[in-house]
């Protein structure tokens, strides 16, 4: 089953560690100087917010596949989207290793597809990948 994934950049990361807390009724399930996240199961979502955001707002939505022939299916369906499909394996970033499909929606959203493969001690960096969109925060690819 596949979890929907939301990540916010913030400027005040601890006033709204409190105020996502709240809301959730839950505290993060991992937090770092400068990210946090809560992995709900009510709603089902991976919810992320971190400081490293170019402005603050919504940086991205996402689909976190449970298995690695789920983030494929995931693919081949964006593949069929007539969009630009950028493929990562092994990617560091957001405290973790993923293996991901980023791609951009008709509004100029982007859109993560990943498999979480481990955790990482350093927030790295995916953001090599060049996509035709303004820049994001985050880990989603650089724009061009």
């Amino acid at each position: 089953m596949n979890r929907f994934h939301v990540h916010v950049a913030v400027h005040d990361l601890q006033r709204s560690i409190r105020f996502y807390s709240s809301l959730f009724g839950a505290a993060p399930s991992v937090t770092k100087d400068d990210y946090a996240k809560w992995m709900l199961d009510d709603p089902r979502v991976n919810f992320a917010i971190s400081t490293r955001g170019a402005k603050p707002g919504l940086d991205h939505f996402g689909l976190q596949a449970e298995t690695g022939a789920e983030l494929e299916e995931i693919g081949s369906r964006l593949a069929q989207a007539d969009v630009s499909l950028m493929p990562q394996k092994g990617a560091a970033c957001c405290y973790a290793k993923s293996d991901k499909y980023w791609t951009i929606d008709p509004q100029g959203i982007a859109w993560e597809s990943f498999h979480t493969l481990e955790s990482v001690p350093l927030y790295g960096s995916d953001t090599a990948i060049r996509v035709e969109q303004p820049k994001a925060a985050c880990c989603a690819p650089a724009r061009a």
